[in-house]
């Protein structure tokens, strides 16, 4: 029986999870706004320091860094989404939408994709990778971070999670 592409494995699946994940503990997040009677912009708006993206901007990034490595890694242009959302509504419709994109992800893509040239633009220029340090040493570490600065803002906030929400594991 024929294994999936090892960077494959390593993102799209997880990539997957974690942004169910995600969207679960966003839930939690917006339950808990409404019992506490708590404008769900306040949480929304909220950020870890003044220097930091809001919550809205973090789920918009980690989606963006999944999308982008799932679409970077097999060569493909990575779609543009507008960054307009609002509310918890419209971060889980776009959480849906990305999961969907990874769904369409085929594993046969991936085929060669740790010798692959990556291009990406950030704010200080272009950066080259090969398709597995773009993988371990930039997009994964980028989408795990806002994944988790996401967790922290609701924690912060003192929505009732803990790590097995983060995992999936509850």
């Amino acid at each position: 029986m024929p294994t999936n592409p090892p960077l494959y494995t390593a993102s799209v699946p997880v990539l997957s999870s974690m942004l169910a994940n995600l969207s679960a503990c966003l839930a939690i997040g917006e339950a808990n706004a409404k019992e506490r009677n708590i404008d769900p912009q306040v949480f929304l708006a909220a950020r870890l320091a003044p220097d930091m993206f809001t919550l809205t901007r973090q789920v918009q990034i980690a989606t963006d860094q999944a999308k982008g490595m799932a679409h970077r890694l097999p060569g493909r242009e990575v779609p543009a989404m507008a960054d307009n959302e609002a509310s918890f509504a419209e971060l889980h419709e776009r959480i849906e939408k990305v999961r969907a994109m990874l769904a369409e992800a085929r594993p046969e893509e991936f085929e060669g994709a740790e010798t692959r040239t990556v291009m990406i633009r950030t704010r200080a220029g272009e950066i080259s990778f090969t398709g597995s340090d773009y993988l371990f040493r930039y997009g994964l570490p980028n989408f795990y971070f806002h994944m988790a600065t996401a967790y922290d803002i609701l924690r912060h906030n003192g929505v009732p999670l803990g790590k097995p929400d983060f995992l999936g594991t509850r």
